[in-house]
């Protein structure tokens, strides 16, 4: 199949791999374990095709820091699958190519039109570089317990209080399934000289499903941020950065550079260059399937009782302009439960792995591996739970974003003067770290930010149910860094 001017079909940097193989190479360079031989302990766990293949860089294979055969003609492919004017295989995750996106729109100094419901890596990356973040904080669902989207208003309202802001930033979609107006902050962005950037890391589907929210390269955005190994198919940490024509692909391969590994994994690469033929080739169909099966999972769960699973019957073309109908988000409270317990109960109990519980909700990620009879195991779980565990649901806590209060810039407050201080006498002060829970890996507390009494609250709360709270120096949250009063 050709999309193009480029055959779809074709898998450069997997077919390299194969032809190396069977050229049976003597290995005199790294990795030391020697096609798994050093090492068969490695070799037993993950079979001898899949070490015999983790190599490292050389002619035949190119290289990833300065791609000149198989890997630019796979970063060619993925363009043009994606509809983009250039795209980088990434292998940090797609934090790093969040954190690529922010390096290479904006430097110490600058401002960044951003929601407060970012992932961390968004906020690290401001303070690597030194930029000062400009929070467009969204609006609250109060009874979902979720942030959802920039309204174009508020957008519009926070680039004209902020003309000399460089970017702005969106997610396409939430962790939830949540989308903004995109096409219309692009358009309103870019009509005031600013760059827009799109962390996609749960939106790879959009661009090849059918019936799906817009895409950011569809949208016009200048660049996205696209985690193929979430909804797309490929091996964990494996990432796409696309990128629109009003970038300079060179200035970004540096930036890339500066953080990405100079050893990176064909295992990785070769996942990428594999889901992206399947996704150009099957994807729409395949997506298809999702949707059905997450459109099915809905109804049946809305008909338990307790349980909500919300789809887009939540758009209001504003803060909720589009909702991803593959995301299966079951809101719990109705059954007297958080979210993370029924998370726990599903683990501990009925062996059923879920992408995320929160304080209101669980989450399913309904993709391309998921089969029918575990969607019914999930729901007869649920049903048991709700009968066996649910309980009024008098005085539970709902809400997951609180906005906050900035006081220092992020940078500012990671590398400043600091002390710990017991979790519940940092009330008032500045925070010098972040305190999340993972996923959705969204911030309660960044550096920079004050610590409230309706933080330190929901923090305590979120610790009595259970969330996986990540973060802090002290691997407990029994203490709190905060900075020292004088750099305040």
């Amino acid at each position: 199949m050709k999309i193009g001017r480029y055959d779809q079909a074709r898998a450069p940097i997997f077919q390299a791999l194969e032809e190396f193989r069977q050229a049976r190479v003597v290995p005199f360079d790294v990795p030391g374990h020697k096609r798994g031989r050093g090492n068969p302990e490695l070799a037993a766990l993950l079979g001898q095709q899949c070490v015999g293949i983790d190599v490292n860089s050389m002619k035949p294979l190119d290289n990833l820091c300065h791609p000149v055969s198989v890997i630019r003609e796979a970063e060619e492919l993925a363009a043009e699958a994606f509809g983009a004017a250039y795209a980088f295989l990434m292998v940090g995750g797609t934090t790093s190519s969040v954190q690529s996106m922010v390096l290479s729109v904006c430097k110490k100094g600058d401002k960044v039109i951003l929601p407060r419901n970012v992932h961390r890596s968004v906020i690290n990356a401001l303070v690597l570089n030194g930029a000062t973040p400009i929070y467009v904080n969204p609006d609250m669902d109060r009874e979902l317990g979720i942030a959802l989207g920039m309204k174009v208003p508020q957008v519009e309202k926070t680039i004209l209080e902020h003309p000399d802001a460089v970017a702005v930033l969106v997610n396409n979609p939430t962790y939830y399934g949540i989308c903004s107006d995109l096409k219309s902050i692009v358009k309103l962005a870019h009509a005031h000289g600013m760059k827009v950037l799109a962390d996609e890391a749960h939106g790879t589907h959009f661009y090849f499903g059918a019936d799906m929210p817009v895409s950011a390269m569809a949208a016009g955005a200048d660049m996205a941020a696209v985690s193929m190994h979430k909804s797309g198919g490929s091996l964990t940490q494996s990432s796409f950065l696309l990128m629109g024509p009003s970038m300079n692909p060179g200035y970004v391969r540096q930036i890339i550079n500066l953080t990405q590994t100079t050893s990176a994994s064909y295992l990785l690469l070769a996942s990428l260059d594999i889901s992206r033929r399947n996704l150009a080739l099957r994807g729409r169909s395949e997506f298809a399937k999702v949707t059905a099966l997450a459109e099915y999972a809905r109804g049946e769960i809305n008909q338990i009782g307790g349980y909500y699973a919300y789809t887009s019957e939540l758009i209001n073309g504003d803060s909720i302009f589009d909702f991803d109908k593959t995301k299966l988000t079951v809101n719990t409270l109705g059954i007297g439960l958080a979210g993370i317990e029924v998370y726990d109960l599903l683990r501990d109990e009925y062996d059923i792995q879920m992408e995320l519980g929160d304080i209101a909700n669980v989450l399913a990620y309904i993709s391309i591996g998921d089969r029918e009879r575990d969607m019914e195991r999930l729901l007869g779980a649920l049903v048991e739970i709700r009968r066996k565990y649910g309980r009024d649901n008098t005085g539970m806590y709902t809400q997951e974003y609180i906005e906050p209060k900035v006081a220092v810039s992020p940078q500012n407050a990671f590398y400043a003067e600091k002390e710990s201080l017991p979790l519940m006498e940092t009330k008032g002060r500045v925070c010098s770290e972040f305190v999340m829970c993972y996923p959705p890996g969204i911030p309660i507390l960044a550096p920079g930010e004050e610590i409230t009494p309706q933080i330190l609250e929901y923090i305590v709360y979120a610790k009595e149910k259970g969330c996986s709270m990540t973060g802090p120096e002290d691997p407990g949250i029994d203490r709190l860094n905060v900075l020292k009063e004088e750099w305040v």
